[in-house]
């Protein structure tokens, strides 16, 4: 973005901010100020009721960082409502042996109706007596674990080659390559927990709202049986754990994050933003009237919101390592940075911009979104190139080795 494409855009916003529709629950014409339309009334709702554990570091120090971090991890925990019962323990269903390493097709069972296959890419040479770190590596919205592991589309038996062709966004065949075990997953109706090929993600999330859970809740569950079932392996080092999230798996990250102090480092591949400051401002209609909303059904946690944002969740993983590799606002990231200083540990946190935002020059100097504007104007504010969404490796790899280096 050069200059003027820049000013054009902060215009644009400006303009936003002043329209008649800038603000859904201000557009009543009534004289007591009371809002009309539904839409509004449900906008001043989630207005007047800000997150209760937003991070704010002005007025917090190190003894009061660990109480704050204590409240994030019983707030996530209430919301996950994971499951007392123990699960039994995951099975080993084949191997087959690749280029540089073995690849295994592993079957877990989180709950007492569930299976959920995986699968667990060991590098030549690792074993009980030769541990490595691994990662557990969780892939973005429609994204398959086949797919991170370099294998052919659908082919869960893992019979012929792998996939030549696979060059991008293969999550877990670039840790293995690097040195890492990685175990690579699905998330649910996606994939091998599809419906027949199915997708069925949005009837999903439906089921389990109506029975008092949710997506996210479901999916960082069957990944944390799996990530407690890594720390039993002794090809795996149990203190160098890593979680990978790469667009929709960075929720299930997050999750994790606060619920398992065990956790090494974490990779975080999406941009970064405040979803209630999303939901609140890119409110703009549509051509044909209707405004938009912001995530479909299976990112919905009931009282989310009303607790904490991912920039509080990322602040609250310090001091252990995380790096975030597609931007998002400035603002966010040094706050994060001011977590990361009160914990002691300035340089376990690392971010970076897409490429199109790396210049200072080209992003929005704003501390907060205007409201009234579309998904394209929140995007170029958030400093968001969507065409630029894929598995930053050549940034991950270099920081996770300096990081695992003893």
């Amino acid at each position: 973005m050069n200059l003027k494409e820049f000013f054009a855009v902060l215009t644009l916003a400006l303009w936003c901010a002043l329209s008649a529709h800038a603000s859904v629950g201000g557009d009543s014409l009534r004289s007591d100020g009371r809002a009309l339309r539904s839409r509004g009334v449900v906008e001043s709702l989630m207005r007047r009721n800000p997150p209760r554990l937003t991070f704010r570091p002005e007025a917090i120090d190190a003894d009061s960082f660990k109480v704050w971090q204590g409240e994030m991890k019983q707030a996530m925990a209430r919301l996950m409502r994971h499951p007392q019962a123990p699960s039994a323990a995951p099975r080993r269903v084949d191997s087959r042996q690749r280029a540089g390493y073995r690849i295994e097709r592993w079957e877990s069972y989180p709950i007492d109706s569930a299976v959920v296959p995986f699968l667990v890419l060991i590098p030549d040479g690792v074993d009980a007596r030769h541990p490595a770190p691994a990662a557990l590596c969780i892939p973005g919205f429609g994204q398959t674990k086949e797919l991170l592991a370099g294998e052919r589309a659908g082919n869960y038996s893992l019979e012929g080659e792998a996939d030549t062709a696979a060059i991008r966004n293969t999550m877990a065949l670039d840790f293995v390559k690097a040195g890492i075990v990685a175990v690579a997953v699905d998330n649910p109706s996606f994939g091998e927990l599809s419906d027949d090929g199915h997708a069925d993600f949005l009837e999903t999330s439906r089921f389990l709202l109506e029975c008092g859970w949710s997506y996210l809740g479901l999916t960082s569950w069957q990944d944390r049986v799996i990530l407690d079932w890594m720390k039993t392996q002794p090809e795996m080092r149990p203190d160098r754990l890593i979680v990978s999230g790469f667009s929709l798996g960075t929720e299930p990250l997050m999750a994790l994050g606060l619920l398992d102090d065990s956790i090494y480092a974490f990779v975080y591949n999406d941009f970064l933003c405040r979803t209630r400051e999303r939901a609140l401002t890119m409110d703009r209609p549509g051509d044909n009237g209707a405004r938009p909303f912001p995530n479909s059904i299976e990112h919905l946690i009931p009282e989310f919101l009303l607790q904490f944002d991912f920039p509080d969740i990322v602040a609250a993983l310090a001091p252990r390592p995380v790096i975030c590799t597609e931007g998002g606002l400035d603002r966010d990231f040094r706050i994060i940075c001011d977590a990361y200083n009160i914990a002691g540990a300035p340089d376990n946190f690392e971010w970076h911009h897409y490429p199109k935002f790396a210049d200072p020059a080209n992003r929005a100097p704003i501390e907060s979104m205007p409201s009234g504007i579309d998904r394209a104007t929140f995007f170029r504010l958030a400093n968001v190139d969507p065409p630029s969404h894929y598995f930053k490796s050549h940034l991950i790899l270099p920081w996770l080795a300096s990081h695992l280096r003893d």
